[in-house]
This record gives C-alpha cells, sequence and structure tokens, in this order.
C-alpha cells in the first residue's frame, strides 16, 4: 500500500521539496506508523548514501571553563556538572586521541574547544594541530568547533587543511532567547557564513528536548536547509544534572526516530548525523534510526560517556551497513581487532569493553547504554585523562 510518506519521497526523489507541514506531519505521525515514515526516507538516504555510515571521532581540546551561559550545556557559565575541566590540550595529546578514533574506523576528526570563540593564538594551535595530524593522517578530515569566529580566523583554518566548521544553530530562531542569553542567534549564522565564505564546509545542527514545539524543530531544519549546510547533527538533549535542563525528558525513542526522518525529508541530500544523545534516547531504536540518517559520533562526546565502541561497529555490521571509505573485508578485520583487545582486557580483569582499561564508568555499571533515570554518565576517559579512549 502507498503511503502519505511514499507519495512525499516520490516527489522529492522527482525534485520536489518537503514543505513545513509535510515536517510537521511526519513528527505527528502516530507510532503504530513509524515503519512506514522509515521506509519512505530510508528511500531517500538509500538514494544518496546507499549503505554507508560515515563515522565521526570528537576531540575535547579544551573542556570545561566557558563564558557563554547555554542552558543546556554541561560546560556553560554557572553549570555545576562534575565535567572535566582543562585547558588546551598539546598538539601530541591531541594526536594520540585523534589516532585513537582514526585507529577506530573514524574518517573524521572533530577538534572542538569550548568557549565563546577562539582568540589568534588558540587558531595558532589549531593550525598546528591540523597539519600535524594530516602529516600523520594523509585522507582524514577535520572539522573544527571554536565558537564564534572572528574577521580573518576561518581563512586561515582553510590554508592550515581544516576541511569543515561546526557551528550548530541548536534550536529555532523562535526558542534561541529561551536557551541562551549572552550570544545571538544572528551571531551563529554569522560564524555559519565566515565558514562557508573561506570556503570550509558548513557543519551546523541542532539539539531536540529543549522545550521546542513540531513547528520550532521544523523551523531549524528549513534555516539549516536555507543555510546550506552540508552536514547536519541532531543531538538529543542530554539533562546534565548541575544545569537548568536537569531532569528534563521530551523525548522518547519513536519522537527521535522521527526527527531524524523529517531531517531527511527537509534535506535528502544531506549528511544526517545521529549526534549526543543517541544511546540515552534512541536505545534499542538505534539501528532503526541509521535508516534515514547516514552519520554518527563513535565512542564517547564531549564531557559524557557514548556507547561502547566495539557495541558500535558490531551495530553497524548487524543491520547491514559498511563504513564510508571502508571495504567489507577491512570492516571484518576492524571488528575482529576490537574484539581481540575486548578480549585481553578480560583476560586481565578488566571489563571486557573496548573502552580503556576498565569501564571508566561514573555510575561504576555496565559500559554504554545508558538509562534515562540515571542521566548522563560523565565522561572519565579519553582526552583530559590518562585512561584509553574509547575508540
Amino acid at each position: 500500500m502507498t503511503t502519505a510518506f511514499d507519495q512525499l519521497a516520490d516527489r522529492i526523489l522527482s525534485g520536489g521539496a518537503a514543505t513545513t507541514e509535510d515536517a510537521v506531519a511526519v513528527l505527528r505521525t502516530p507510532d503504530s506508523e513509524l515503519m512506514s515514515v522509515v521506509a519512505a526516507a530510508g528511500r531517500l538516504r538509500r538514494e544518496h548514501f546507499g549503505n554507508t555510515v560515515k563515522v565521526n571521532y570528537l576531540v575535547n581540546l579544551k573542556s570545561g571553563l566557558c563564558p557563554e551561559n547555554c542552558n543546556y550545556c554541561s560546560q556553560a557559565l554557572g553549570s555545576q556538572a562534575p565535567v572535566l575541566k582543562y585547558s588546551w590540550l598539546s598538539k601530541d595529546e591531541t594526536l594520540e586521541q585523534a589516532g585513537a578514533g582514526l585507529r577506530g574506523g573514524a574518517t573524521r576528526v572533530c577538534m572542538v574547544s569550548s568557549g565563546r570563540g577562539p582568540s589568534d593564538r588558540d587558531i595558532d594551535k589549531v593550525v598546528e594541530m591540523t597539519s600535524a595530524l594530516k602529516d600523520a593522517h594523509e585522507d582524514v578530515e577535520v572539522c573544527a568547533c571554536l565558537g564564534l569566529l572572528k574577521g580573518g580566523q576561518a581563512e586561515r583554518l582553510k590554508a592550515a587543511g581544516v576541511d569543515a566548521y561546526n557551528h550548530n544553530i541548536n534550536t529555532a530562531e523562535s526558542n534561541h532567547d529561551n536557551i541562551v542569553q549572552t550570544h545571538t542567534y544572528e551571531d551563529r549564522v554569522d560564524t555559519i557564513g565566515k565558514a562557508k565564505d573561506a570556503g570550509l564546509s558548513p557543519c551546523s545542527g541542532l539539539i531536540a528536548g529543549l522545550g521546542e514545539t513540531d513547528e520550532q524543530l521544523a523551523e531549524a531544519l528549513f534555516a539549516l536547509k536555507d543555510l546550506d549546510a552540508d552536514s547536519i547533527p541532531v543531538n538529543f538533549l542530554m539533562p546534565f544534572d548541575g544545569t537548568p535542563y536537569e531532569n528534563t525528558w521530551e523525548l522518547s525513542p519513536t519522537r527521535c526516530v522521527k526527527i531524524l526522518a523529517m531531517a531527511r525529508f527537509v534535506c535528502p541530500d544531506k549528511e544526517i548525523r545521529i549526534a549526543g544523545g543517541r544511546e540515552m534516547h534512541l536505545r534499542s531504536l538505534q539501528a532503526t534510526a541509521l535508516q534515514v540518517a547516514n552519520s554518527i559520533f563513535l565512542g564517547d562526546y564531549l564531557t559524557s560517556e557514548g556507547q561502547d565502541a566495539l557495541a558500535d561497529l558490531e551495530m553497524l555490521r548487524d543491520n547491514g551497513f559498511i563504513i564510508l571509505g571502508m571495504d567489507e573485508s577491512a570492516f571484518d578485520d576492524l571488528i575482529e581487532e576490537h574484539r581481540t583487545k575486548a578480549a585481553g582486557r578480560v583476560a586481565s580483569g578488566g571489563c571486557g569493553s573496548s573502552c580503556g582499561d576498565g569501564c571508566g564508568s561514573a555510575s561504576g555499571g555496565a559500559c554504554g547504554g545508558h538509562d534515562e533515570q540515571d542521566g548522563p554518565v560523565i565522561r572519565r576517559r579519553g582526552a583530559g585523562t590518562d585512561v584509553a579512549a574509547n575508540a
């Protein structure tokens, strides 16, 4: 039976476009019709990306101590979340952390620092890090995420070999002032424009679960379409204790899948990345969500732990996906390498995951798969620590 969502996919595949009304209708689909939405949006995903998944890896260059008051952020001014706080990683530390992600299957390294925006000396650091990373890993893509840019900084990053710049709009313009007051929506759009004008691939996305309406979610997606963002990270609010959004649970797994499907219908040929909060909110529907999205972060996030890296890779293979840029044989070898490492940790008394020497979980539980009642698990491994990264 042909559904309204099949007809929408037909229209888009024939050169048409989704409307705001289409996007809101996707969000309001009854859960009983979820798979009809996934099947239709999946046609668009396969048309543009086949069965590939792009794997990205985050390196938190500078954690915490941010002067901005973004209410959702564990690193923001006023946050009492007990996250790691440290100044800039050295070049060698950055190479070590990035290398872990690349060995784990990532093709893009996202170098992130907290703060309003970089100084020229900060740009010097990132330029040096990028040059060293490109020398060590010729084919790596580098995405920088350093906050609001000043004139000439994007051009310096581009000249150093940075490929993309991430700066999320986070929410609809009509909701922006409810979530942050120390900078404007226009400030964010201006930085995306600076990056694009310098020849950097614009990466910009949103956070769902901030009290926005269906119409505001659609507003944000169409704004990203108008900004021509090449990659769109879709984050799901992680309600850190000690932030204004602690104990905020607006999302269900099916709601999250519908949001990702809406993004695919609105931006059919763009990279839709399942970003922060996927394990906590999508839970058992992570693989279903990849039928419409085509990109994930591997391992941990900036201040919170993610799913065990081996579990990520096995999820991809079990559901018929391959990593972008890697053939099936190499993918099989990568998984076996992770399994061998995990088995070695079991033999030596570790937790048996690929998250490092011991679980590293702040809650003392198993790696990966967080219970929403417990909230995010604070990252205590990888960048800024002496514990091996989850990659």
